[in-house]
């Protein structure tokens, strides 16, 4: 049904709106603006085929069948973590959801990757595209549609945030490069990428209702800038998170969703709720929504606030029938973007249940009907172990190391010492979702998880290695060198452990770790100290300590633990592993507070006043010397860099992206009048699964509808051309915003005597008081043989030296000077010189 007249614009309305919304005013949330969501167009050349043919499947199907498309049906209601209607018209079966971005959830015979943290801190596109690849496959090998990962949020804005390591770090460069060569490798092989979570959720606490005020240019400078990367490398779907955004929920955020998301990212994929994340029917359609999850949860007699409600929406004009067109479309469009070829065009059957690790078991779980053979045991693993190794290893992040104290050279005795050295009791899966602290650490908790297949502990592997290493857990040692082993976990708010709900409390190691670690270091002079932890933790006392003679991050390196330590310990593998966020003190000096405690708890707010300057870029600004700097890590052999270079090109003058997109556009027909109610309704004698949801109206099609709109104005319902944004134009922005503005090179060489891996990174000082001292343009991961030289080149693009501008709603280069630096960490600078002035 068309919308009333009085709520059609035209585009020059439009573009003028938007123009005097963003004159002077650094966020638009609350203004009453209001933003069509976009619809998608397929043209560029990834998605053109893609939406072509989703617009063909959807051109046949009735309302019904395109909102069963759009609607989860229910908790526990499918065999898998989330799934949508089917179209059985069609032999088309709904999509399959399952967690996380290390693994498989709730499943069996699959592996258990190194989480996000890890993958960072080997500074590797390589490591990160075939990590994504592995998880691809074994989500493929399920039956698994989409996989929800990888993470971008939290992008990590305070340390102790129970997530964090389930993404990659806090630096949004590295992250956004992490997250476009996961979804790259994810998607080959057929696999829908879901980023997550968008966007702002960066704790725990307060996750369901926190509101969370932001500047526009921290917005796009940090935590938009990875789901850019996502977006420009075709993530086929994006989940929207618990918390507010100035006001609006994040999942019916007209601004995130409808302007930056979809018009500025030019995003093509589909959009989902985070499960339980969506609060009304018209808000969330209007807003950008695209795919509810889990689907259930709202008022009679619907059971879910889509579903039956949403169609009776569109057949009573409350949604315009474009608007469920371009969710099935996307959704859609998104599946045939990543089955394409031999390999990716099967799609295997569903094999596994979510809720049960029987082999037989209810199809329709939280109604315990129809049971089947649920569980066929299929064996995704192939040959994974040997990467989650190499992954495990070359993570390593090398903090202290006196006197070539590593690798080890044949000890005559060590002592495995520490709770986080030892195999947990009952298996390494006797915790559900890894909620506790018994046994070594090798992912954190919550849906971010996946069963061990197996877990490789390290004290099981030095024994193995060294055959006279004896695991103990007191601290009176007199063996030649003591290994200490302590953690630090975190994860979802779901579980508390020792009173930490998904965040940490503090920056302390857990089980009386540093107690223990200075216990043994006052008595043995060779104390080697192994961490597992979830990101930094205080160890200035460690680093300078006497008798503590080396450090390892080991992170949360997944099943291949113990053996993936043990190959650094002994020099099979020189670490490679670099810092992926800064370690400080304590939490204060990261200046970004997380809050515990809100002084009102049913509406709690946050200023993320810090701005731009998380992580290093706030330790750089306030002259705090780190612990631990971003990026450092050590190695055993040492490198020499020399021969910078810095290249300037010619390049046509940036133009701001403009014009106006088609209009919206209906994909089949939409019956109106009593054909339409008629026609939506349940075939005679249908025998309904409760609680199921289903996508059919009952009575007379009104009840359950209109459940808020949650800001939405008029101007939601547009479906007239809508102006292209300045900095959109194309997915991941503005194509001007990649183009290669300058190339740096420099030469690294191995001056020691063992081959070994550098990790070269590149800084860049934008010029101005407005910005950080540095920031993270480039990195490169370079294998080296003693005494080889080998040259590395960095494109710089124009992305990479523009800031945000509010005013012109676009990225600008400012006339400062600028500098490139250019070293092993961002504190070890080696080489640095001045960017010439841009020709253009």
């Amino acid at each position: 049904m068309a919308p009333a007249r009085s709520l059609l614009f035209t585009a020059a309305s439009l573009v003028a709106a938007v123009a005097a919304i963003t004159k002077d005013v650094p966020f638009l949330p609350g203004t009453g603006a209001g933003f069509p969501s976009p619809w998608g167009s397929g043209k560029s050349p990834e998605w053109k085929e893609a939406y072509a043919k989703a617009k063909e499947f959807v051109g046949q199907l009735t309302l019904v069948e395109k909102v069963n498309l759009t609607t989860g049906t229910g908790w526990e209601a499918d065999v898998c973590i989330g799934m949508t209607g089917s179209v059985p018209r069609l032999g088309f079966r709904g999509f399959c959801l399952e967690d996380g971005p290390l693994g498989i959830r709730y499943t069996d015979h699959n592996s258990a990757f190194p989480a996000g943290i890890n993958v960072a801190a080997t500074f590797s596109r390589d490591l990160m595209r075939r990590r994504g690849e592995a998880m691809g496959e074994e989500f493929h090998g399920k039956g698994i549609d989409v996989q929800l990962g990888p993470v971008a949020g939290p992008l990590g804005r305070v340390p102790q945030g129970g997530r964090n390591w389930e993404g990659f770090s806090p630096d949004p460069y590295l992250t956004g490069v992490a997250m476009a060569e996961t979804i790259r490798g994810i998607q080959s092989r057929g696999v829908i990428a879901c980023a997550k979570h968008y966007i702002l959720n960066e704790q725990e606490h307060y996750r369901g209702r926190i509101d969370v005020k932001i500047d526009d240019r921290a917005m796009h400078e940090l935590y938009l800038w990875p789901f850019a990367d996502a977006v420009k490398a075709d993530v086929g779907s994006v989940m929207c998170s618990y918390n507010k955004v100035m006001g609006e929920w994040a999942c019916e955020n007209e601004y995130t969703t409808n302007y930056l998301l979809k018009n500025e990212l030019d995003f093509q994929g589909f959009v989902m709720s985070d499960w339980g994340a969506q609060h009304s029917t018209l808000g969330s359609a209007l807003a950008g929504l695209d795919m509810a999850m889990p689907g259930d949860g709202g008022p009679p007699p619907y059971g879910s606030l889509w579903g039956g409600a949403l169609t009776a929406a569109v057949l009573n004009g409350s949604v315009p029938a474009w608007r469920v067109d371009d969710m099935a479309v996307r959704i859609m469009a998104a599946y045939y973007l990543v089955h394409t070829g031999n390999y990716t065009a099967r799609r295997p059957d569903v094999n596994f249940s979510a809720w049960t690790n029987q082999t037989a078991g209810p199809l329709h779980p939280s109604s315990n009907k129809t049971w089947a053979l649920v569980n066929q045991r299929v064996d995704v693993q192939a040959g994974h172990a040997a990467l989650i190794r190499e992954i495990g290893a070359k993570s390593v992040v090398l903090l202290k190391n006196v006197n070539k104290t590593l690798p080890l050279k044949r000890p005559t005795s060590i002592a495995v010492i520490g709770e986080d050295a030892q195999d947990t009791p009952g298996g390494p899966n006797a915790c559900p979702e890894r909620g506790c602290i018994r046994g070594t650490l090798a992912m954190g908790y919550g849906s971010g998880t996946a069963d061990f297949p197996y877990l490789v502990s390290p004290a099981t592997a030095l024994k193995l290695r060294a055959g006279a290493a004896t695991p103990r857990r007191d601290s009176q040692t007199s063996p030649e060198a003591a290994i200490v082993f302590a953690m630090a976990t975190a994860g979802e708010n779901f579980i508390t452990i020792d009173g930490n709900a998904g965040d940490r409390n503090n920056l302390t190691l857990w089980n009386g770790g540093d107690a223990l670690i200075r216990a043994v270091a006052s008595v043995n002079p060779n104390t080697i100290v192994v961490l597992h932890t979830v990101g930094p933790v205080v160890i200035d006392y460690a680093k300078e300590h006497p008798n503590i003679t080396a450090i390892l991050w080991a992170g949360l390196p997944g099943q291949e633990s113990g053996n993936a330590l043990v190959d650094v310990l002994y020099g099979d593998v020189n670490p490679q592993g670099r810092s992926p966020f800064t370690w400080g003190r304590d939490a204060a000096e990261y200046g970004a507070e997380l809050l515990f405690n809100a002084s009102d708890p049913v509406a709690p707010s946050q200023t993320f006043g810090e701005g731009v300057f998380v992580d290093y870029r706030w330790f750089e600004r306030e002259g705090i010397a780190p612990v631990v700097a971003f990026g450092e890590g050590g190695s055993y052999t040492t490198f020499e860099y020399g021969g910078l270079k810095i290249k300037g090109y010619e390049t046509e003058r940036y133009q701001a992206s403009g014009g106006v997109t088609g209009e919206a556009e209906t994909v089949g027909k939409v019956d109106g009048g009593e054909g339409g109610w008629e026609a939506s309704r349940a075939p005679g004698g249908f025998e309904r699964i409760v609680p199921y949801v289903y996508p059919w109206v009952v009575g007379n099609g009104t009840a359950g509808v209109g459940n808020g709109t949650t800001g939405t104005t008029g101007m939601a319902m547009n479906g007239s051309a809508q102006p292209v944004l300045p900095a959109g134009g194309a997915p991941g922005g503005n194509p001007g915003l990649w183009e290669v503005l300058y190339t740096v090179s420099a030469n690294i060489k191995n001056t020691g005597a063992v081959k070994g891996t550098e990790i070269p990174q590149l800084y860049l000082q934008l010029g101005g008081e407005s910005n950080p001292f540095s920031v993270l343009r480039g990195f490169d991961e370079v294998v080296l043989e003693p005494g080889e030289t080998k040259t590395v080149v960095f494109n710089l693009t124009r992305r990479d030296v523009s800031n945000w501008d509010t005013k012109s709603a676009n990225w600008v280069i400012n006339g400062e000077e600028k500098f490139v630096f250019i070293g092993s960490s961002v504190v070890n600078i080696k080489l640095h010189g001045a960017l010439p002035a841009l020709k253009e």
